[in-house]
């Protein structure tokens, strides 16, 4: 087995598509529109295999609910106030990386810092998720 596709929930397709692509320098992979406030929107690593492919999966589908709210949504919020990141990326300059986040305006809630065996920082996508990344 080997990954092909993985999700992150957002609260807009539109402006995780830019924040994934202008911020974070991933690539736009396909977009299916699925009617008309939702699409298949996918984004690929621009150093990675172009067949793993990551879903901008919105987080509002009202057919799947906790007390009367979307559940994604919900469960989102939940990780997002717990500090869990709802994904991690690989870097290989976590420093460089970092000031260049920085200086396109992208928010850290953790400045680059040792963990165990790897240098980890994580910033906020602005579509309501936690992203870390990591050197090795």
């Amino acid at each position: 087995m080997r990954t092909i596709l993985t999700s992150i929930l957002v609260d807009s397709q539109e402006k995780a598509l830019d924040f994934y692509t202008t911020k974070l320098g991933f690539i736009k992979k396909k977009e299916i529109s699925l009617g008309p406030d939702t699409k298949w929107l996918t984004v690929v690593a621009s150093e990675g295999p172009e067949d793993v492919e990551i879903l901008l999966e919105p987080n509002w589908n009202p057919s799947i609910q906790i007390d009367g709210k979307p559940a994604a949504a919900e469960w989102q919020k939940i990780l997002f106030k717990a500090g869990i990141p709802a994904a991690v990326f690989k870097v290989t300059d976590i420093d460089a990386e970092y000031k260049r986040l920085l200086e396109a305006g992208v928010q850290f809630t953790k400045a680059p810092m040792q963990a165990g065996l790897v240098k980890i920082a994580v910033l906020d996508d602005t579509c309501g998720n936690l992203v870390q990344i990591i050197q090795p």
